[in-house]
């Protein structure tokens, strides 16, 4: 579902990790519980007075202009010093990203260290945005630092927020001023096409693909407008079936702070999941998975997207008999998270398998589609349970009265439990598991509630 997203910037250690964690509440954990599955999560849910809107932290997206040499790149045991040279293209990149693709900013400063020289760089490319852009001075705990964040007017950006994140002070008031920001859009006409979304790094072959698609002669091409800010999607039919191509517009769109870099794909890719029935995650070969390639297929975990990987360049790979096996399973392993995902090699370039990508994506649109019987599903549950007994927390045992699959886009399973914080999240995955092996659900995350029998909301999990 789309949402308007609201983009936290700012220098390092000014607190944005700490102000996100704050405003998605510590109901959502940074790290998955289960083995193998961590995700840096820099985006979540938020809501505030009845509005939803989505939290992005910049800070957790890789953002390196071709001017940052490699010499000094930052590096986990060798941070970057924020009065180093390197360190101003990293932070102008950042504020441009949040221009280019979000709906409102949260500039946040430290009040307790005061107005420095990156903060003023920042701030220089906010005020020539026409978004909305809100000053917060953090770590402002004591009245003598609040009163200190005045300084900060001098940047000419408005208002200043004095808050602090850590506890909580002033965030109330800074969102209600937020929301009274944020955009609404008219609802949607309904579209019976399956939507699309190619997404993925920059320079990946996002257009060379989508040059690809459009060319094939069962295509029929024709631009239609989109609903995203200066967004064109892209109507096409493949044997019969109406296709929306989302966000082409962004796609072909070249960078503006260096030559031919989409410096804010991250933030696009997730306007255009949030729109998307199946998104087409383009993996480059040549450089593997990387962090931001698994960033992007969280946005899709957490979207409840299909998804179909394309590892493309595939003809710049030297290749032998077991090249695509070894390849395949270091996909699997990158994206553990996501183990039920189909993978493509292509070559956009070449046009190698690309005949296969629409085919696939409507294979995992109809999975998303699917709704199992409620007497097999229940009768697939009981089996799973004799097979493996549900786990018990002192000398309390989980037990599943009835399940039932409410919804679909993504497949949701509703369990009636006695109780639902006795769910282990290794037998959780056991029941998903389960599931798949009867009904593949290809490409499509699924979503498993559980609610005590009784109760219809109080107590989901």
């Amino acid at each position: 579902m789309r949402q308007p997203i609201v983009a936290l910037v700012g220098r390092p250690n000014v607190g944005k990790s700490t102000l996100f964690n704050r405003l998605v509440g510590r109901r959502l954990a940074v790290v998955d519980d289960r083995p193998g599955t961590t995700r840096d999560r820099i985006q979540a849910t938020c809501e505030w007075d009845g509005i939803h809107f989505t939290v992005v932290d910049t800070g957790g997206i890789e953002v390196l202009p071709e001017k940052v040499e490699t010499g000094i790149r930052p590096a986990p045991d060798r941070p970057l010093a924020e009065d180093s040279a390197a360190f101003i293209p990293l932070i102008r990149a950042q504020a441009e990203m949040a221009i280019a693709e979000a709906d409102v900013v949260i500039f946040l400063t430290d009040a307790a260290a005061g107005l420095t020289p990156a903060d003023e760089e920042v701030a220089d490319i906010l005020r020539r945005s026409e978004k909305p852009v809100f000053l917060a001075a953090n770590k402002a705990e004591s009245p003598r630092v609040r009163e200190q964040a005045v300084e900060f007017y001098a940047l000419g950006l408005g208002e200043v927020h004095p808050i602090s994140a850590l506890h909580g002070i002033g965030v109330a008031d800074l969102l209600d001023k937020v929301v009274q920001a944020l955009p609404t859009w008219e609802t949607e006409p309904e579209d019976e096409s399956v939507k699309l979304a190619i997404v993925g790094r920059p320079n990946v072959g996002k257009s060379s693909l989508l040059n690809r698609l459009l060319g094939e002669e069962r295509a029929i091409v024709s631009p239609v407008p989109g609903t995203t800010r200066d967004a064109i999607d892209t109507r096409m039919e493949w044997q019969g079936t109406p296709i929306t191509l989302i966000d082409t517009a962004g796609i072909r769109r070249r960078g503006r702070i260096q030559p031919g870099v989409e410096k804010w794909s991250v933030l696009r890719a997730l306007r255009a999941i949030q729109r998307a029935d199946v998104a087409l995650l383009m993996i480059d070969a040549t450089e593997g998975v990387t962090a931001q390639d698994t960033h992007v297929a969280s946005f899709v975990l957490d979207e409840g997207c299909g998804v179909v990987v394309l590892v493309n360049k595939w003809d710049a790979i030297e290749k032998d008999t077991y090249t695509m096996q070894e390849y395949t399973l270091h996909v699997r392993e990158a994206l553990k998270f996501m183990d039920y995902v189909p993978v493509l090699f292509i070559s956009a370039l070449t046009g190698k398998r690309v005949d296969k990508v629409i085919p696939t994506a409507l294979e995992v649109h109809e999975a998303r589609q699917h709704r199992i019987p409620t007497g097999e599903l229940n009768r697939l549950i009981q089996d799973a349970v004799a097979r493996h007994a549900p786990p018990s927390k002192r000398g309390k045992r989980l037990k599943i009265y009835f399940v039932s699959q409410p919804e679909v886009a993504p497949p949701t399973f509703v369990f009636h439990v006695n109780d639902p914080d006795l769910v282990h999240f290794s037998y959780e995955r056991y029941l998903e598991n389960r599931i798949r092996e009867h009904y593949p659900f290809v490409g499509t995350p699924l979503r498993l509630i559980f609610r005590e029998r009784g109760k219809k909301r109080k107590k989901d999990r």
